[in-house]
């Protein structure tokens, strides 16, 4: 198998929205942002798959350096060997991967937050910096567009969290701030037994419609900051954006039920949607 076969295998396989978003790139690029995401995937799931914290520490310190050794030109894991050649045409910087695998580090690290301020700093790490190196791939020429992709990497994220609570809760994990816990009166042991009666309270539906209120915010910021000039290239961007509002939608609609369950668009659906942005631009 080559590499940028195991980089495609890795990117397909996770089933993620944004495979579809890929879809319509020229080769090049859908290539490189493949290999992109087959490397974000392969240290994301070093936390999700270890269940060992010792173990997936020392997982994500190889992983640090491969990096650093695959920029100095001896990568050895298929998926910087697929990477490393797109590198110098799109700007990506060794440092671009050490911050995401800092994001990895710290799910095993810590698994609250205290407030929204520290939440975004994650996110930055795992999202944000995520969504320049797409735009990078993607296609820029103006320097707004990476602020564009940094806060639609957050949207992102936040939409995230909101559907996975339930499964985040199942491995100790509870990723929305605790400011906003106490401010709707929701206890934290109340999320990780994920029980009813009190699971699905109002208490909780008015916590997690202000969550969504806060991604819906988050996704309108980034577009207003997208340029025009740019907004055929990042047409990629722009379809993972409707994916997972569509997704964001879904999950209001059902009254937020994320405490047993995770909702999900069906491949159908996602390739509509990506479909309709490539044929509207937006």
């Amino acid at each position: 198998m080559t590499p940028q076969q195991y980089a495609q295998d890795k990117a397909a396989g996770s089933g993620s929205s944004f495979y579809y978003a890929f879809l319509f790139l020229p080769p090049p690029q859908r290539a490189a942002i493949t290999a992109f995401y087959a490397f974000c995937r392969e240290v994301d799931d070093v936390v999700d798959e270890l269940r060992d914290a010792g173990v997936a520490a020392t997982k994500l310190a190889w992983w640090r350096q491969e990096v650093a050794q695959a920029f100095a030109g001896k990568p050895s894991h298929p998926v910087m060997q697929a990477l490393l050649p797109h590198a110098p045409a799109h700007g990506i910087t060794a440092d671009h991967l050490q911050a995401v695998i800092s994001g990895c580090q710290m799910d095993l690290d810590q698994t609250r937050y205290l407030d929204y301020a520290a939440l975004q700093r994650y996110c930055d790490l795992v999202a944000g910096v995520v969504g320049e190196v797409a735009a990078r791939i993607f296609g820029h020429s103006q320097p707004a567009t990476l602020d564009y992709a940094h806060h639609l990497g957050l949207a992102l994220q936040l939409t995230n969290i909101i559907r996975d609570v339930g499964d985040d809760a199942r491995m100790g994990r509870i990723y929305l701030p605790l400011a906003d816990l106490q401010r709707f009166d929701v206890k934290a042991h109340e999320l990780l037994k994920r029980e009813s009666p009190w699971g699905y309270s109002e208490r909780f539906s008015a916590l997690m419609r202000f969550q969504a209120e806060r991604a819906q915010r988050c996704y309108d910021d980034a577009l207003a900051l997208l340029p025009e000039a740019d907004r055929a290239a990042q047409k990629s961007g722009l379809m993972m954006a409707n994916i997972y509002r569509s997704l964001l939608g879904e999950i209001e609609a059902d009254g937020f039920q994320v405490l047993h369950q995770r909702t999900s668009l069906t491949p159908m659906r996602k390739l509509w949607i990506a479909l309709r942005t490539h044929w509207r631009g937006r």
